[in-house]
């Protein structure tokens, strides 16, 4: 469940950051026809900069404290699901060494009773995961907004146009000259907008 919850944290804070960039940057259609990219002059300044993706998710304190959170959750609700798993399964044990004593009676209403323990256990998991899965959710989506607000101040405090992300195995970016990487600078200041 730790593991699922951090690889779903990070696939989605991914795509959110992608998708936010982009949408953040777009502008309303023009009437004009569009210049061709070689008329325009080139700025002696960058106005387009990618940032490291994974670098955000291992070193944005938010990022990992988030983390720490869902992992702390994850391993109480699986502790929770643990104990109920091992105290029904000790039920069954205690019912089969018990059955021959029993009249007949009594062993089918233990069984009615272990089967709807057994519901009831169900019941509990799915309810666990749903909460972990809502949380999750909801933490994510928050530290999304946080993202989304800093780049937009972000990116016009340094007068960028355009902000990208890079990740291994994202093709969204195949190359990035590493000057223009604002990667270090960004989570620097993220950072420090997040212990304010």
């Amino acid at each position: 469940m730790k593991k699922s919850a951090a690889n779903v944290a990070k696939i989605t804070l991914g795509l959110v950051i992608s998708a936010t960039i982009f949408a953040c940057n777009q502008k309303p259609a023009e009437t004009k026809t569009a210049t061709p990219a070689a008329a325009v002059p080139v700025d002696a300044k960058a106005t387009i900069v990618y940032i490291n993706q994974d670098s955000i998710s291992e070193k944005y304190q938010a990022a990992i404290d988030m983390r720490k959170r869902l992992e702390e959750k994850g391993k109480t609700l699986k502790g929770q699901v643990d104990s109920r798993q091992q105290s029904l399964q000790r039920a069954y044990v205690d019912a089969q060494k018990n059955a021959a004593s029993m009249t007949q009676e009594q062993q089918q209403a233990l069984g009615q009773k272990l089967q709807r323990d057994q519901g009831s256990f169900q019941e509990f998991q799915q309810r666990a995961n749903a909460d972990f899965q809502n949380t999750s959710a909801d933490e994510t989506k928050a530290l999304y907004d946080k993202i989304v607000d800093f780049t937009k101040t972000y990116a016009k405090d340094k007068g960028y146009k355009l902000i990208l992300t890079y990740q291994n195995g994202n093709t969204t970016v195949l190359y990035g000259d590493p000057s223009l990487d604002v990667t270090a600078d960004f989570i620097k200041k993220l950072n420090d907008a997040y212990k304010k």
